[in-house]
């Protein structure tokens, strides 16, 4: 398991900086443009390439072309390991070549199909957002090419340059807010064009790394190809398994549209903070089991199999738990010290933390998620998480109309954090039923000692809770103090909730090396 915390750690180490200039990059934005109707087109016409990203490059593709390029890897000579990369790239060209020109084609279209309600608002911009959609759309090229070559390096055990990757994104955009907008009639276009040119960035980056492995794709395409079938079977069933929570996210925004206008700006800026300990430790967890679960798969090697997952699952609730709780106690203090600057006020505070800490309710699911679903795509076994999936799916869906309904109907402000509850309780419905699956089917039992290990770590929840409850200013504190108090208050609690979590759980007998996940 060393391996796999050393890896782990450098993939986190590499997230930790790209989610850092993330929020900077959400502050500039916050700061330089207001939330009005603007802002909720772009960030439509960023979220769906970005949603395609996920259930495509990084969701269906990753897991469908990892566990076979292993396998390969494993088995086979080093001429049929090159054959298969080469022919895989030539498909994968060729249909978002397709999919890329369609996009653009039909971005008025999708704009109506993913935002409806920007018909019916005054305030709505949807010309605009079909326009930066016609730009943002290409990132879904060069991003899902991008997950390609990660999912080779990744494969070589090469982390730390697929990990760092996506910082550049964030370079890009922010030096597009703060440069490129001026240059624009519509000041918000410069957004979308830093999403173009980062998709080409974020290509060119990794292919010094490929070339060092000798990798680097001829693209080559053949109709009939073994291991380009078997990708593309497995495939299409994880397009739904692998990406349940971001077909949720897509709910979301497609009935945020219709809610007040700031809807889909709040729940995007919830969304973010949310990410960040989903992204560090949630998807750095399944990034670097996938490989392992498949080598093992390949092995037949169910004792070393059971043991990664065993391994995985522990440290995902060592630091999911106390995450969760965090953010949900200081949703307001940190929206606040980050983001409450120029056109970013006290309202927009108020309103992204209702749905960041539903949102943040949902966060131990979701990284379980990443953690389980694993278990299932280093087997080549895709079904069985689109079967949960679509439950998890349809269930999201029959909360957003219990919850978000009669909220929106009474006239009470808010109604979008509806919706985050709703992802939330759906995405533990989707982790509980991947886990009973892998119980009932033998593939994973957990190992002795989980009852002792849970309390220990209720009993440090408990405590940093009450610690954080009871040193927290209160709300008109955070609203009128200077932003230097903030800062040095935000960052007070946070050491606070580490250092009271992590020193109850060694009270309590929690060894070291196990907090340490080793």
């Amino acid at each position: 398991m060393s391996r796999l915390l050393r890896s782990g750690a450098v993939i986190s180490a590499m997230t930790m900086i790209s989610r850092v200039l993330g929020l900077l990059r959400d502050m500039i934005v916050a700061r330089y443009f207001p939330v009005d109707g603007a802002t909720d087109a772009f960030f439509v016409a960023f979220k769906i390439p970005n949603l395609l990203r996920r259930l495509f490059a990084e969701g269906a593709f990753s897991l469908a072309f990892v566990p076979v390029l292993s396998e390969y890897k494993e088995k086979r000579d080093r001429e049929s390991l090159r054959d298969l990369i080469d022919h895989v790239s030539g498909a994968l060209g060729a249909v978002l070549l397709v999919i890329t020109v369609l996009g653009i084609i039909a971005a008025p279209v999708l704009i109506w199909v993913f935002a409806p309600g920007f018909d019916s608002k005054p305030n709505a911009r949807p010309d605009l957002a079909a326009e930066m959609l016609r730009i943002t759309f290409p990132y879904i090229l060069f991003i899902s090419l991008t997950a390609f070559v990660s999912g080779i390096l990744n494969t070589f055990h090469k982390f730390a340059i697929p990990a760092f990757t996506p910082t550049l994104l964030n370079v890009v955009m922010i030096a597009a807010a703060i440069w490129g907008a001026p240059y624009f009639d519509e000041p918000v276009l410069a957004l979308a064009w830093g999403v173009f040119f980062a998709g080409i960035a974020q290509l060119v980056f990794q292919l010094p790394t490929l070339a060092r492995l000798g990798l680097v794709p001829r693209f080559r395409f053949k109709r009939v190809h073994e291991g380009v079938g078997r990708i593309l079977r497995l495939m299409i069933p994880a397009l739904f398994g692998s990406s349940v929570a971001q077909i949720n996210l897509l709910i979301n925004t497609v009935i945020a549209s219709f809610l007040a206008v700031g809807s889909i700006s709040w729940l995007y800026y919830s969304d973010r903070f949310v990410e960040l300990p989903l992204a560090i430790f949630g998807v750095a967890l399944g990034t670097v089991i996938l490989p392992k679960l498949s080598s093992d798969h390949a092995k037949a090697d169910a004792g070393e199999f059971r043991h990664t997952m065993d391994w995985a699952l522990r440290l995902a609730v060592l630091i999911s738990l106390p995450a969760t709780l965090g953010l949900m106690l200081l949703a307001e203090p940190i929206l606040a010290t980050v983001m409450m600057y120029g056109k970013f006020g006290w309202q927009d505070v108020e309103m992204s933390a209702l749905s960041l800490m539903t949102y943040a309710f949902g966060l131990t699911a979701f990284i379980l998620v990443k953690v389980l679903a694993p278990g299932f795509y280093s087997r080549q076994d895709t079904k069985t998480p689109v079967r949960i999936g679509i439950y998890s799916m349809f269930a999201n869906m029959g909360l957003n109309v219990l919850i978000v309904l009669p909220w929106h109907l009474s006239g009470t402000p808010g109604a979008h954090a509806g919706l985050a509850l709703a992802t939330a309780l759906a995405a533990y419905l989707n982790a509980g039923m991947l886990f009973m699956t892998l119980r009932q089917q033998q593939i994973f039992d957990p190992d002795r000692g989980w009852s002792g290990y849970l309390l220990r770590i209720a009993a440090a929840c408990l405590v940093m809770g009450g610690l954080l409850f009871a040193a927290m200013p209160a709300d008109g504190w955070w609203q009128n103090a200077v932003v230097w108090q903030r800062v040095t208050w935000l960052v007070g609690l946070i050491v606070l909730a580490l250092v009271s979590y992590f020193a109850t759980l060694r009270l309590l007998g929690m060894p070291l090396k196990q907090m340490l996940g080793r």
